[in-house]
């Protein structure tokens, strides 16, 4: 389904930049080819793709789900949440995703495993949901909210595409609630955007779009961690990185991935799971 409506400028930069040849590139090297690409959870010396695929098993056993669950996973990327949730539980996966670089791979990988018939992927913005009313179980998304320029439109359509006593799950960067403005700037400037959300404001949201809140965990520690570890990664194989793509953007990366272990050492940022769901009334 196709809109006429013109799209926020943030919605534009966003599928311009995960179409790129340079950004898809480094994501298939900082990962090492692994079809997650959200931030894990560790616990010891765990690889990066270890680390993700826990934040996916994390988040599915807080959710009653099953073989008859209707999931939509907002900015699914590569699509490694709707495969675990499609093969290891049966459920049925829409994947809504702006990159077409990305929805390419993660088709591929859907025929590879026989997951065609269970998850369908389709190219969109979550400002704009290409779905009927009230159709899903859950709405999951990770890392993603970010992206949106203006949650509170994100959250009207959640809410809005879900049944009644339909769960809504995700996970994202925020800043703290005492983070200075000017600490964001670099941060921000690595992934294009123009400020980051926070767990106060995500709840006051969703009181306000008529949720209830189900449970928030908070686990910022494991944002340090993460982009920490993606940024040994890019020191050991920078000459691979600089083949892939380039030494600017390379060098932009490295540098902005500096800034957000900065900024998550000294507590300007935080992460974790935040869950809410549908009233049934």
């Amino acid at each position: 389904m196709k809109s006429n409506i013109q799209q926020p400028a943030i919605v534009s930069r966003t599928r311009d930049y995960y179409n790129s040849d340079a950004v898809l590139s480094f994501q298939r090297l900082i990962y090492d080819g692994s079809d997650h690409c959200s931030i894990g959870l560790y616990d010891g010396g765990e690889s990066i793709h270890q680390a993700m695929y826990r934040t996916v098993e994390k988040m599915a056993s807080l959710l009653p789900l099953d073989e008859s669950s209707a999931v939509l996973d907002l900015g699914a990327g590569y699509g490694g949440a709707a495969r675990y949730l499609a093969g290891t539980i049966g459920c049925r996966v829409d994947c809504l995703n702006l990159s077409e670089g990305q929805n390419r791979r993660n088709r591929k990988r859907n025929k590879e495993q026989d997951l065609e018939s269970r998850i369908c992927v389709i190219e969109g913005s979550f400002e704009e949901i290409p779905a009927e009313d009230g159709c899903y179980d859950v709405v999951w998304s990770q890392d993603a909210l970010l992206f949106s320029s203006d949650p509170a439109v994100v959250f009207r359509e959640v809410v809005r595409v879900l049944k009644k006593g339909g769960h809504f799950i995700f996970t994202d960067p925020m800043k703290s609630d005492d983070c200075p403005d000017e600490a964001l700037g670099p941060i921000l400037a690595r992934i294009h955007l123009d400020s980051l959300s926070s767990f106060s404001a995500y709840r006051h949201i969703a009181r306000a779009t008529g949720f209830e809140e189900v449970e928030i965990i908070g686990l910022t520690t494991q944002l340090t961690r993460h982009y920490r570890r993606l940024l040994e990664r890019m020191n050991q194989d920078y000459d691979a990185f600089l083949a892939a793509c380039g030494k600017d953007y390379t060098d932009h990366q490295r540098h902005g991935l500096e800034h957000w272990v900065a900024a998550g050492e000294k507590g300007y940022l935080d992460w974790g799971i935040l869950h809410f769901r549908k009233p049934v009334g």
